[in-house]
């Protein structure tokens, strides 16, 4: 569509009134990186930014592009600190909000649905049938001594006579004191070879098959893992009654709520557009243009999930940032189902609304009063508070100045080691971004990191030459500082690592 617009504008002539992005687009500076308000972020001051960094910043392409969104949030905030706004607008706020509002509505709703469902209580039955995939028990092990080597057949045989023999001993009287006395797992000390309620995926196959044969209080024979062998009993009832009754209620209400989402699918009409995968890889690579992107990823009976709301419902679910980054790599039989979840959360919320699911007043109110106390601890931060503004300028052109020196001189700090790495929280930066222009350049990423990575090894290369030489003692030619033999080159010192401790496994756990 955009070719055909083109190629009628170059017939009639007039392609210099061009759209404000296109003529935006043709003309970009290719040495600016971001914009923010009347500031530039350039090539250089960001390559070298990157490439300078004391902290174990790796100079890659999303690193650039995070130091540019730190950039630009923080020049947006100067500039509002500079203008005296506190961003203090509750239309604004609720906008920003809005995800978060939804998320907590949506949990709501979901607490209301669960009081409906019809739950089996924890009974003695449940416990035998194992219920819920829900299984209990404790061990004796009799262990490899180095369980990430495959063991030899005399060690295999050897414990396996050792366990066998302790097996002819072990009762449900003494299982306790026989822990003590051979069980070689780590954690026996302390739980005295108890392993509590698990479910049973949560164990290795061959331990969880086992148990599963066992009735409660009966002693299986030793069972073979990878990390030797198991002399297993399952628990009776009365041993694990409290605990059973907790987890079986969690497992028990997970089922109900799962046998809850395949109904709302199936009686919704959910269907994914089939270019839902490669629109979301494109809207995540940039997610800040696309927040108001009404493209249908889904629909459903009387409703649509854009766009725009997908996003909404990702930036609402952390680890957000590391969501929006896997985005753009995953493949797409990944990304289907995922457009689908996210699609259910959206039917959901329809149905909250239908049920007059709000978010109460005072819980709104005391969000009102966390962002406005986030913009007064940000301002502090970068000492850009309008007070400490007003201290050192008048006008507000000098203000803006002065602002946008202080975050220049706090980024310096923070990628020298200086002060703690902040980037401003997502709900205060679309606030800012609603609020205050900012762009991003992809093409001048690209340059930055290609000086940073010249920088880095340009000072790679300065440190390696300049790093003393130590001469090492060479026998039968005394101490260091001793005259080496001719032609011998001496050798830089090597500092000795630490040598990390080995953590011990759970012998019962999947690895």
């Amino acid at each position: 569509m955009r070719s055909r617009s083109l190629i009628a504008l170059a017939v009639a002539g007039t392609m210099l009134t061009a759209c404000d992005g296109l003529k935006e687009a043709l003309t970009a500076h290719v040495d600016v990186v971001a914009r923010a308000g009347s500031q530039e972020l350039s090539v250089t001051r960001l390559g070298d930014l990157l490439g300078n960094a004391k902290i174990q910043v790796p100079v890659t392409r999303d690193n650039a592009a995070i130091v540019a969104d730190i950039w630009t949030g923080y020049q947006q905030i100067a500039y509002a600190a500079a203008h005296g706004d506190s961003l203090n607008d509750k239309k604004a706020i609720d906008k920003a909000l809005a995800p978060i509002f939804n998320m907590g509505r949506l949990q709501r709703f979901m607490d209301s649905v669960s009081k409906t469902f019809k739950v089996d209580s924890a009974t003695e039955s449940a416990y035998n049938q194992a219920s819920g995939g829900l299984l209990a028990a404790r061990h004796i092990l009799i262990g490899y001594k180095n369980p990430s080597v495959p063991p030899s057949s005399v060690e295999k045989d050897s414990l396996r006579k050792k366990a066998d023999q302790v097996r002819a001993q072990v009762t449900p009287a003494n299982f306790a004191d026989m822990v003590k006395k051979y069980s070689t797992d780590p954690t026996a000390a302390q739980n005295n070879g108890n392993l509590g309620v698990f479910a049973k995926g949560t164990m290795i196959a061959a331990f969880s098959n086992a148990t599963a044969t066992l009735k409660p209080g009966e002693i299986s024979q030793p069972i073979e893992t990878q990390y030797g062998f198991h002399i297993i009993q399952r628990l009776p009832y009365a041993d694990a009654q409290k605990d059973f009754a907790a987890q079986y209620a969690q497992a028990a209400t997970r089922i109900a709520d799962s046998a809850y989402m395949a109904q709302t699918e199936a009686t919704s009409g959910l269907q994914v557009k089939d270019d839902a995968a490669p629109t979301i890889k494109t809207a995540a690579k940039d997610f800040t243009k696309h927040r108001s992107d009404k493209t249908t990823l889904a629909t459903f009976k009387g409703g649509e999930l854009t766009v725009a709301d997908f996003l909404g419902w990702v930036e609402a679910t952390p680890p957000n940032q590391q969501i929006m980054q896997r985005i753009p790599q995953a493949p797409d039989s990944v990304l289907k189902p995922f457009v689908k979840q996210i699609a259910l959360q959206q039917i959901l919320l329809k149905r909250a609304d239908s049920a007059h699911i709000d978010i109460p007043a005072a819980e709104k109110a005391n969000m009102y009063t966390e962002i406005s106390q986030l913009v007064g601890n940000v301002w502090q931060a970068l000492r850009v508070d309008p007070k400490m503004l007003a201290d050192s300028a008048k006008s507000t052109a000098e203000k803006e100045r002065l602002a946008a020196s202080r975050v220049d001189t706090d980024l310096d700090r923070m990628l020298a080691g200086q002060t703690q790495p902040m980037s401003i929280p997502l709900p205060l930066k679309k606030m800012l971004d609603a609020k205050y222009e900012s762009s991003v350049n992809p093409a001048g990423i690209d340059r930055a990191v290609e000086r940073a990575q010249k920088v880095r090894a340009s000072a790679d290369s300065a440190r390696a030459a300049a790093q003393p030489r130590t001469q090492l003692p060479i026998p039968g030619m005394g101490a260091p500082g001793g005259s080496p033999p001719a032609g011998a080159q001496p050798q830089p010192a090597q500092p000795q690592p630490a040598q990390p401790q080995p953590t011990k496994p759970n012998p019962t756990k999947k690895p």
